[in-house]
């Protein structure tokens, strides 16, 4: 998920146009917002039917997630530089076409290894979609009203897509297969293609910063390793390939960190973390996203494996969630002007980690309508804590800092919903892997499919005598249930910390005018 308050480079001056066909181009524009959006909530229904399909195990289930998330952010910011340099439009073209693609070509693919290889094509594409979007939107509406409408519609996407996602998705696996979530995308990109060139006007930057091909591959080589590290530890323990792993993206990342700070023009500029109103802004919001894209992990799993609902019944179980947390991060608005916001983004972090507690500590066994309202107290503390920091964040750099405060940003989304899959889905894997207790009479093939993930015992239960079947059911239920409770405390313990860093650091900050 993006930041919605995302501003990027200062857009040059365009030749006046009609107004209705700036507002064509904003529906335009609208296309690829969806798309991110939708996909980010889509792809979780159809897991449980790609494993099944595929034959895929836990780690490879976990890449198919974190490739196209992994690639975009380690890209983000460094195509939001290329499209100032050769046309913003130019470059949304590009990316909508090879996103389309590439989306119908992994809409087919035949294996794991192919899937994972098409989602990370589909994060170089869709790493050139979204700094474009605004940038364009900034540079099509002259009149500051009209920019504010617009920006508006532009954000209110995002929401709108994460809450169609799960009824879409599931819609698309129920009626079709997994391969549709995919395929469907080269069709939504078709109208942007046809009229992109004759409805949205280019605009690139005058004076562009130069693409600095040694940072990108640095900041490459600072998350992958560190990514596949960070699994491997879930998975594996203290194992020496995953510490080396580890060490090698760290050590990369302190490159790229000092050439950063060597650059007058750097692609990342991380000398504003120096400010702790925006550094504290920041983490709250990389936490936020990496507990609850972690609980979005195992919770589609669990609704559809554990609960029995079919893909689009669990789509639509999440939905009002997910207006939550859009309908919290409107009412905020008003609040801060009575309340300080570092209060209230401190309020929201703690409402979140009370979901996490009820998740953690309570009885799974009463069905879906107790971990939905945790999901639903979750959702309306992040809902209401991102709204105001994203505020604070662009509020607490200098006005002419604003797009590199806004790439930071936008790169935080990014790496929690990263890492929030990669960790915490590791930690579930491992957990289920560790608390499986086989019943006797399974084949060699069958317990090591079982053993592999929930979605693996469904699977092979589904093809033994009735006994068996729900003699394997049970364990495999009761394993995936220990894992769940194992990541959502992890979930309570980081926000329950960021509500107090919030609380200390962000005090200070004044009230809204």
């Amino acid at each position: 998920m993006l930041s919605p308050t995302t501003t990027l480079h200062s857009p040059t001056t365009s030749t006046p146009s009609a107004p209705w066909r700036d507002w064509a181009a904003l529906a335009l524009l609208m296309v690829p917002v969806l798309l991110v959006a939708v996909d980010n909530t889509a792809l979780t229904f159809a897991l449980p039917e790609i494993a099944r399909s595929l034959d895929v195990g836990g780690m490879q289930l976990l890449w198919i997630v974190d490739a196209y998330p992994l690639v975009l952010a380690a890209l983000l910011v460094s195509m939001g530089n290329l499209g100032d340099r050769i046309g913003r439009r130019r470059l949304l073209l590009i990316g909508s076409t090879g996103f389309a693609v590439m989306s119908a070509v992994t809409a087919f693919a035949p294996s794991a290894e192919w899937l994972i290889a098409g989602r990370a094509a589909l994060g170089i594409f869709g790493a050139m979609l979204m700094p474009s979007t605004l940038s364009l939107i900034r540079n099509i509406f002259a009149d500051p009203n009209r920019r504010r409408l617009a920006i508006a519609i532009w954000a209110a996407g995002f929401s709108g897509g994460a809450a169609l996602g799960p009824i879409f998705g599931g819609w698309l696996v129920e009626h079709f297969w997994w391969g549709a979530v995919f395929l469907v995308a080269a069709f939504l990109l078709l109208p942007l293609l046809a009229l992109g060139t004759f409805l949205i006007p280019e605009s690139r930057d005058a004076n562009p910063g130069r693409v600095d091909v040694t940072s990108i591959v640095l900041s490459m080589l600072a998350m992958a390793p560190t990514v596949y590290g960070i699994k491997e530890f879930a998975s594996h323990g203290m194992a020496p390939h995953a510490a080396a792993f580890v060490t090698l993206g760290l050590f990369m990342g302190v490159l790229f960190v000092r050439r950063q700070r060597r650059l007058d023009s750097p692609m990342l500029d991380v000398r504003l973390f120096g400010n702790r109103v925006f550094s504290t802004a920041i983490a709250a919001n990389i936490l936020s996203l990496f507990s609850m894209t972690g609980f979005f992990y195992f919770f589609a799993q669990h609704l559809q494996l554990v609960d029995g609902q079919s893909p689009m019944q669990a789509g639509i179980a999440m939905v009002p969630a997910l207006l939550a947390t859009v309908v919290a991060g409107l009412l905020v608005v008003p609040l801060v002007r009575k309340i300080r916001p570092g209060l209230v983004v401190a309020g929201g972090l703690a409402l979140s980690a009370a979901g996490y507690a009820v998740a953690a500590l309570g009885d799974h066994g009463q069905g879906p309508v107790f971990l939905l309202s945790a999901l639903l107290l979750i959702a309306l503390g992040v809902g209401s804590a991102e709204t105001i920091s994203n505020d604070m964040i662009l509020g607490a750099v200098p006005a002419d800092k604003a797009g590199a405060a806004s790439a930071i940003s936008e790169t935080g989304y990014e790496l929690g919903s990263l890492l929030g899959t990669a960790v915490l889905g590791s930690i579930l894997t491992a957990s289920y892997q560790h608390n499986l207790l086989l019943p006797e009479g399974l084949s060699e093939a069958g317990a090591g499919q079982a053993g592999e993930t929930l979605a693996g015992a469904v699977e092979t239960a589904a093809a033994l005598p009735a006994p068996l079947a729900e003699a394997l059911t049970a364990a495999a239920r009761a394993a995936f249930e220990s894992g769940v409770h194992v990541t959502a405390a992890i979930g309570l313990v980081l926000m329950a910390g960021a509500a107090v860093l919030a609380a200390v650091v962000l005090r200070h900050v004044p009230t809204a005018k």
